[in-house]
């Protein structure tokens, strides 16, 4: 009788064993699928099909639905530069968002309000910097320079926002200019 309980103590015990291993491989399978669902999302969203820049976004939690902030990402780091951002700064970052068709209320807009508390990590400057290596390398010389152009122009807006003082001098700090400096060399 002894050998018929502890048989069936057994049973269960197994039971609960794999059915545990069951759910662990269950929620493995399915954080695997959303990863990869992620990812094709980003890819249909950026144009992107390069692995490793897509594993970046996806590691900065970028979505499809927030892909289109990463166009702010110079202008964010500009604004960052010296520290701190001024009120005269955040206006230029949201009318930027507003040109660049980021709607108030948006998974973007709201990751681009984020960004203007809190400034991003180096990851998220590193992840812009791969993806315009990808994407410069689909345009023409002609195409990359325009967009250069257009990147630089509105990232100097926003440097020179709130230098200078009382309107007048170098509105642009030295740590601004180093970040422009180094927003060049991504199109490099």
């Amino acid at each position: 009788m002894n050998d018929g309980i502890l048989d069936d103590r057994r049973k269960a015990l197994e039971e609960e064993f794999f059915a545990k291993q069951n759910q662990r491989l269950l929620r493995q399978l399915r954080e695997t699928t959303d990863a990869r669902a992620k990812v094709d999302a980003l890819a249909a969203a950026s144009g992107i099909t390069d692995p490793a820049v897509l594993a970046q976004l996806a590691a900065i939690d970028l979505s499809s639905d927030t892909v289109a902030a990463l166009s702010l990402v110079p202008l964010i780091e500009v604004a960052w530069a010296d520290g701190s951002l001024d009120a005269r700064e955040q206006t230029a970052l949201l009318t930027a968002a507003e040109q660049a068709g980021l709607s108030k209320g948006s998974a973007s807009h709201q990751l681009l309000e984020a960004w203007l508390k809190e400034r991003p990590s180096p990851q998220v400057l590193a992840t812009w910097k791969a993806y315009v290596a990808v994407l410069s390398a689909t345009m023409d010389a002609q195409a990359r320079q325009a967009l250069k152009q257009d990147l630089l122009s509105r990232a100097r807006t926003v440097a020179g926002a709130a230098g200078g003082f009382l309107g007048l001098g170098n509105r642009i700090s030295n740590a601004e200019q180093a970040v422009l400096t180094e927003l060049e060399q991504a199109f490099a």
